[in-house]
């Protein structure tokens, strides 16, 4: 490899000055920030959010753009971790939750509602013979895990190094303090041969393989079309139920990246947009397992969850569904999502930088480096202060991204915002050009 190593001495300076420069942009956030740092710590309810030395308070937002709490505008490109898909204030959701207002918030009861959203998110999943809601994408995996526990009657869970499952799901660097008591047993990500080796090992106490498509948090690294398949049959040789993670994956087509590549989970966990811009997860698949949450059954397994059905909801999820995420639409944006990155990853080409773009559709993740990435640990050595030094410098000419990197668009987010995307990208890379990496 070619890439040069950026000293200390230029790399540093610059980012103190950026940061700065953003310091002084942004009193209001700063000042918000203090406030709240009196009751929560660091002014922080949900960690992703943090970035030094204080991260933006959005004030509005309407289509694909937000306002600050200083009055910047920005092109949201981040689209709220993958959940925003429907952008700001779409106007057939807010119709939707205010007709849902008006009928009484909260019913004490099942309502027609449910089962609609239900059977809607079936017809596209049809491999979820039968489905639970839940709150979030990380109650989904929960329940997921307790759902294959349960019944193969074994502990061990087999996961992916680098990958996120919720917040107490969370496999960066091989784990986190605050995950739930499971038997983990981390494997590398899109290695088959590993995979295999530990299936041997502890085949007979795995209750399930749990993986994301492609690592979200862990990057936007897809995982190979054969190693999914792989570990469709190596979940089928020892017992243990595949469960496909498709919380942000879901949104790559109609019927997630399983449809795309003809895939058939034993159980799959959905959240995020789901329900329409509100709280949501799901968990579902084979009847014979779900079954076991069956009230009617003596022996029926128990699922709470005070707004798992909440009428908010529902009907957002419902009408988001029905009438705006139409197969065509959901289709149209994942082709404008990969001609972005094709777009931005060649300013990086043009520029002959070190810098890329990776991803699925309408999802990708800028890396301080052009190497092949397979896994987390491919990631080993990239410089975190590039990707901060990028982040700055694109908020002061109006795009709004991730600090780490990520981007995820959503339907109002056209080829007019791209170009503005790239137009940005471009003269960013152009004034920097002397703090990045070379190209290999």
């Amino acid at each position: 490899m070619n890439q040069r190593a950026i000293p200390l001495t230029e790399l540093d300076p610059a980012l103190v000055e950026a940061t700065a420069r953003y310091r002084a942009r942004n009193p209001a956030s700063e000042r918000l920030l203090n406030e709240a740092a009196d009751v929560l710590p660091a002014g922080n309810t949900r960690s992703v959010l943090f970035y030094s030395p204080f991260p933006l308070y959005m004030a509005r937002g309407e289509g694909c753009h937000l306002w600050d709490a200083d009055g910047h505008r920005y092109l949201d490109a981040l689209g709220e971790f993958t959940a925003g898909i429907y952008g700001h204030s779409n106007p057939v959701i807010q119709q939707a939750i205010v007709a849902a207002l008006q009928d009484g918030l909260s019913l004490s009861s099942h309502t027609a509602r449910e089962a609609a959203l239900a059977h809607e998110i079936q017809r596209r999943f049809p491999g979820m013979a039968l489905l639970r809601f839940t709150n979030s994408g990380t109650e989904a995996n929960l329940m997921a895990l307790a759902a294959a526990t349960a019944h193969t009657g074994r502990r061990k869970v087999l996961v992916f190094n680098g990958a996120y499952h919720g917040g107490v799901l969370s496999f960066g660097g091989g784990g986190s303090p605050v995950n739930v008591p499971h038997d983990f047993v981390v494997a590398p990500y899109n290695d088959l041969d590993a995979v295999r080796a530990l299936v041997q090992a502890h085949g007979p106490q795995l209750a399930a393989i749990l993986i994301e498509p492609m690592l979200g948090a862990g990057g936007c690294i897809p995982a190979a079309p054969a190693f999914l398949h792989g570990l469709r049959a190596l979940a089928d040789e020892c017992g243990a139920l595949l469960i496909l993670d498709e919380v942000m994956t879901s949104r790559l087509s109609g019927g997630g990246r399983q449809a795309l590549l003809g895939l058939k989970p034993d159980l799959t966990t959905l959240g995020k947009y789901f329900g329409g811009g509100l709280s949501f997860g799901a968990f579902g698949g084979r009847a014979d397992v779900m079954s076991r949450f069956d009230p009617r059954r003596p022996d029926a397994l128990g699922h709470a969850g005070t707004f798992n059905n909440n009428a908010l909801t529902m009907a957002a999820g419902l009408a988001g569904l029905t009438q705006v995420l139409t197969p065509a639409a959901l289709d149209a944006l994942n082709q404008r999502g990969e001609r972005l990155r094709e777009r931005l990853n060649g300013v990086f080409t043009r520029h002959a930088v070190g810098l890329q773009f990776t991803g699925l559709g309408s999802v990708m993740q800028l890396h301080a480096t052009d190497r092949p990435l397979r896994n987390a640990a491919d990631l080993a050595g990239t410089d975190d202060r590039i990707k901060a030094l990028l982040f700055f410098d694109l908020l002061e000419r109006g795009i709004f991204l991730a600090r780490r990197g990520l981007v995820a668009l959503s339907l109002p987010f056209g080829e007019t915002q791209a170009d503005e995307f790239v137009t940005a990208l471009d003269a960013v890379v152009a004034a920097r050009r002397p703090l990045l990496p070379a190209a290999r």
